[in-house]
């Protein structure tokens, strides 16, 4: 089969198209009308959702209002406590917001169960109660007590946060009927960062005729300049027995659940008190390691540490962090994954040192990520914590650092700057820095840059320095969303010499026809030392084109047919890889949901590679057919299931790649999640089969306290991994931890241990 070149010009120039069309995109956003964030408006001036007849399509939503409320202030001295008891004379005195619409299953209808918020605040804290009336208190569904859990499977109520209106950023506080609660960061209205972590108290409990949340929200917990005094702000609700989502205003389906395009306004935060804006985190840890393979033992290999961080607010919008010996003990395993490609993966990062302040630092918005999902897109960042504290897969101990994030004079801003400890190469400690600055610009929109400079390995002199503009006008023929985000970066490298990336990334979030569209080139010698590369040289075209159709109090609740595509060429236009797929999606209204999916794929393999270290592809094109099915069942079961098979060609032979979940929730306080990956190749040149298996589980003694269980395996390394946590936040922002970590080989020698860990630490935080 011949090499196929891609139908663009060789001599296309990617930059020229990213700065033509972001300069169509910014004139027409500078001819659109005025954003309506900019409108003032009462509660209740949302248009009147209409009535749908069962079983007719509907895919018209109502014109947009964004509504607003004001908050009621109250002394210090009335301020409720919060346990979940609304007796508190001062509620009587709160705002009220009880006038919520559905998301799903049939949006813009009026929710079909009663819900009271009530917003009151004092100079210290932001206080929201919730009242959940339910018809059938019966079937509300309580799962999952555990802090940081999946309180989304349960019935549950959202708070969203957005001191700086930025319209694409907030804070999210939630609390399930169990009185498990968690609290998140929505990023870009694309990534939702769950690992983020502040102090808060929240209770819950069901009562006769449905359930009641409370909520106290430290305004020292917050980052925002002193004279935002009107907040972005959304409140929801998860009716779980019902499948049911409802907003205040953020109702709009289309928009995916990290999306606060479309939330309202809280007016009159006034005059609020975030103390002298320090928080001081102090831990003392005492560690064990035994590594079983070396001979004659090492002991139990003893060692304390201490360390902490220091957050200062330099203005109420600007926070410093100090950190001095972080511990990352608590951090859970990695993804595991199994590589059948020819290219290096893309790890999440799981240290919460690190993602507390990952909004500060994100740049060239969906060209790096596409959904909440999206692992693909990741090729090409500037900066990728992951870099730091590890290198070549080995940890490396960071001796000093510093964060710099939040907003000044008009601008977001993210600095940080490490000391680290020698390098596995032998090489002195390294300085690595990054500095991120954005300002807004028109009425939706915002341009920044990105610096980086070293590299963790110590072996080259690295500097990346990139620019982006990251575009939403929400009033695109009418009501209609349009995104545009573009960026150019260049890298100079002591070793593989100056080289650029471009990108230029399109998203029409709508209903009933979505599509979105990735363009991005990455040049031959683009070296980010502190971000993420695994394909150079190549232009990249990925697209999705949707039609979704909605359906009225009807088993079916939604039909979508669409279709995938990616396109990669060298920089020549020669056709490297290909994918494209046709899909049909069904979900039914109690939240079942399934798809099946045809595919073709070519690949151009210019060299030898082997298949999970044991099957060779040879050189040459390949292109191959699959077809893939997928099933989920709805989470507010006892049993969930997650799975999905695909089948059954791969290069010039066969494979059959099936993925299951299952999840068992008997209680509130056990949660059990398996899941087994395999894939079955046979192709001319040998044949190998991957099995990789997880096992999960969460003990919850109390909302505060629970025990994580952690076991992985594949056959293709041998290794396992075992990890046990136990934390208790006995108090907000005081814990003990207890972790226990094992790693063994198990091959035809049986179970042979390797490194057994464990570590105690003791953290508390002080608040001035």
């Amino acid at each position: 089969m011949r090499v196929r070149r891609f139908a663009l010009g060789a001599n296309a120039s990617l930059v020229a198209l990213v700065l033509g069309c972001t300069g169509g995109i910014a004139f027409a956003e500078q001819m659109a009308p005025p954003a309506p964030d900019r409108l003032m408006l009462v509660a209740t001036a949302a248009a009147a959702p209409r009535p749908m007849q069962a079983g007719v399509p509907f895919n018209s939503p109502p014109p947009f209002i964004r509504r607003s409320i004001r908050a009621v202030r109250i002394a210090t001295a009335e301020a409720p406590v919060i346990d979940a008891d609304l007796s508190d004379s001062a509620w009587a005195k709160a705002a009220v917001i009880d006038d919520f619409t559905q998301r799903s299953p049939n949006p813009y209808e009026p929710a079909t169960e009663r819900t009271v918020v009530r917003i009151l605040y004092d100079e210290n804290n932001l206080y929201i109660s919730f009242y959940n009336y339910d018809s059938h208190p019966d079937q509300i569904v309580i799962r999952n007590m555990q802090r940081d859990g999946q309180v989304y499977t349960s019935d549950s109520v959202m708070i969203y946060l957005d001191p700086g209106r930025t319209r694409r950023n907030a804070y999210n506080f939630e609390i399930g009927a169990s009185g498990g609660r968690t609290d998140q960061l929505e990023l870009n209205n694309v990534q939702e960062l769950r690992e983020w972590n502040t102090i808060f108290e929240a209770r819950a409990r069901v009562v006769q005729d449905g359930w009641v949340a409370e909520f106290a929200i430290p305004f020292k917990s917050l980052s925002y300049e002193k004279g935002d005094t009107t907040w972005g702000f959304d409140v929801g609700r998860r009716i779980y027995h019902k499948n049911e989502r409802v907003h205040w205003s953020g109702f709009n389906p289309a928009l995916d659940f990290t999306d606060v395009s479309m939330s309202g306004d809280l007016v009159g935060i006034e005059n609020v008190s975030q103390g002298i804006g320090l928080d001081v985190q102090v831990y003392g840890a005492l560690h064990s390691k035994h590594d079983w393979q070396r001979a004659g033992g090492d002991g139990a290999g003893l060692s304390f540490t201490a360390g902490g961080n220091a957050f200062y607010k330099v203005t109420p919008a600007l926070t410093d962090t100090l950190t001095v010996n972080p511990d990352f003990s608590d951090a859970p395993l990695d993804v595991r994954q199994v590589n059948t490609t020819r290219f290096s993966l893309f790890t999440p990062e799981t240290r919460d040192f690190f993602l507390q302040d990952a909004a500060a630092f994100e740049f060239g918005g969906r060209s790096f990520g596409r959904n909440n999902q999206d692992r693909v897109s990741n090729n090409g960042r500037p900066f990728f914590s992951r870099n730091i504290g590890l290198v070549q897969g080995r940890p490396v101990s960071l001796i000093v650092g510093d964060k710099l994030s939040g907003q000044v004079a008009g601008f977001d801003v993210g600095g940080f700057g490490v000391l680290t400890d020698k390098t596995p190469a032998g090489e002195d400690g390294q300085m690595l820095a990054v500095a991120r600055v954005t300002h807004p610009i028109f009425a939706e929109s915002k341009l920044g840059f990105v610096f980086t400079y070293g590299d963790p390995t110590g072996l080259t002199t690295n500097m990346v320095g990139g620019l982006d503009f990251q575009f939403r006008n929400s009033h695109v023929f009418g009501d209609k969303v349009l995104q545009a985000d573009a960026y150019y970066m260049k890298s100079f490298s002591s070793r593989a010499g100056d080289d650029d990336s471009a990108a230029l990334a399109l998203n029409f979030p709508n209903e009933p026809w979505s599509g979105d569209l990735l363009i991005k080139q990455i040049g031959r010698n683009f070296t980010p030392a502190l971000g993420f590369v695994n394909r150079s040289a190549i232009r990249q075209y990925d697209g999705t084109v949707a039609h979704l159709t909605r359906y009225r109090n009807t088993y079916l609740n939604t039909l979508e047919f669409g279709t995938d595509f990616e396109f990669v060429t060298d920089l020549n236009d020669m056709l490297e890889s290909r994918e494209n797929d046709v899909y049909v999606r069904a979900r039914t209204r109690i939240g079942d949901q399934g798809t099946v999916k045809l595919i073709d794929a070519f690949e151009n393999v210019p060299a030898p590679f082997l298949i999970a270290n044991t099957v060779p592809i040879l050189p040459g094109s390949y292109e191959w057919q699959n077809f893939d099915v997928a099933v989920r069942t709805f989470s507010g079961r006892l049993f969930t299931l997650n799975g999905n098979v695909t089948c059954c060609s791969f290069y010039n032979g066969s494979a059959i790649h099936p993925r299951a979940e299952i999840v068992f929730r008997p209680s509130i306080y056990f949660e059990i999640t398996a899941s087994y990956e395999g894939n079955y190749i046979k192709l001319p040149t040998g044949k190998v089969d991957i099995h990789l298996g997880t096992m999960d589980a969460v003990v919850n003694l109390t909302p505060d306290m629970q025990l994580a269980l952690q076991a992985q395996y594949d056959n293709i390394s041998d290794n396992f991994g075992f990890s046990a946590r136990f934390r208790w936040e006995y108090r907000p922002g005081n814990e003990i931890f207890v972790g226990v970590g094992q790693s063994a080989v198990i091959d035809n020698r049986g179970f042979v241990a390797q490194t057994t860990q464990s570590t105690i630490r003791v953290g508390q935080t002080f608040r001035f």
